[in-house]
């Protein structure tokens, strides 16, 4: 089994104390630091932008791990890739021609994923496996933090999972949504290596020991 990542997203964060809560992470063990960038458009939220990827790179040196919940994610890879971005991850509905913003991604030097939506079907990566670098599955619905895990993405992160191997893939396969120490488990054991919690760190009055948690969660599998 692929080593396990925690990656707290910042959604869930007080922003007012940016810096000291991601020292918090840090102290935990947090292998990246997630970021949700939704437009209002492809999902009906509004969050960050260049000015909190540009604050998390002068605090951290961790990756930072990006999901663009946007229309014409191409627009932005670019000035991300110029910000530091370490994983650029956009959605397959968001854009015209996967493939080519994939490419685009990598040759400005970032890991290119593509994530699928609940109601997304896996197909869509089917097409361009050899051009991702990470697949996220969405195990809730995006745009909005502090949502429940939906069930049956279990069978969809086994179903990727199953995927990426028969094609040989070494992307990573992360999930996002509801992830708690009750959840964790059964992602991990269908296949999942890396996982973002927001309201599982940042919501408890220690995220430090919160990370801990859950990666205590999945200790015994092997």
């Amino acid at each position: 089994m692929s080593p396990l990542r925690i990656a707290p997203s910042v959604l869930s964060a007080d922003l007012g104390r940016l810096r000291e809560q991601v020292a918090e992470a840090e102290r935990g063990g947090a292998d990246w630091l997630h970021v949700d960038v939704m437009d209002g458009r492809f999902v009906p939220n509004l969050t960050f932008g260049a000015p909190i990827i540009r604050a998390l790179r002068a605090a951290s040196k961790l990756p930072i791990d990006v999901h663009l919940m946007v229309v014409e994610p191409e627009q932005y890879i670019g000035p991300y890739a110029d910000l530091g971005v370490n994983v650029f991850t956009f959605h397959p509905e968001a854009t015209t021609h996967v493939q080519r913003q994939l490419a685009a991604v990598r040759e400005r030097g970032m890991a290119a994923g593509l994530s699928l939506n609940p109601g997304t079907p896996i197909g869509h990566l089917e097409e361009v496996i050899d051009d991702v670098d990470l697949v996220l599955v969405m195990s809730v619905n995006p745009g909005y933090g502090g949502q429940r895990y939906i069930s049956a993405a279990t069978e969809k992160i086994r179903r990727v999972r199953r995927m990426l191997d028969q094609r040989g893939s070494k992307a990573a396969l992360e999930v996002d949504g509801g992830i708690t120490v009750e959840t964790i488990r059964g992602a991990r054991e269908a296949g999942a290596d890396t996982f973002v919690a927001g309201t599982a760190v940042f919501g408890e009055a220690d995220p430090a020991a919160a990370i801990q948690r859950l990666r205590n969660a999945c200790a015994t599998l092997v």
